[in-house]
């Protein structure tokens, strides 16, 4: 792994994101999902949907604390997880 540069934050994101996704892959097996429009979202979602937008719109709340302010990105981060709590309860 010596071609890769792993920090502890770039560790920690990967296996954030590996946490989520086997997290709800077991959900969606112990009590499956169906499709919803009550949120903010213009279109019916599913969990994974609303999880997968969740993660898109980290990544770019991300790049822009690196490109406005890198050594901002802990706000980025608090602004990313807020992101993701908003989108997974009311989207």
């Amino acid at each position: 792994m010596n071609w890769m540069a792993w920090t502890l934050p770039t560790a920690s994101f990967f296996v954030a994101v590996v946490m989520g996704l086997t997290l709800f892959t077991i959900l969606e097996v112990i009590r499956p999902t169906t499709r919803r429009k009550t949120g903010f979202l213009p279109i019916s979602t599913t969990r994974g949907d609303r999880f997968f937008i969740s993660l898109l719109g980290s990544a770019f709340i991300h790049i822009f604390f690196l490109a406005v302010a890198p050594y901002w990105i802990a706000i980025g981060s608090i602004a990313s997880i807020t992101w993701a709590t908003i989108v997974l309860r009311w989207g």
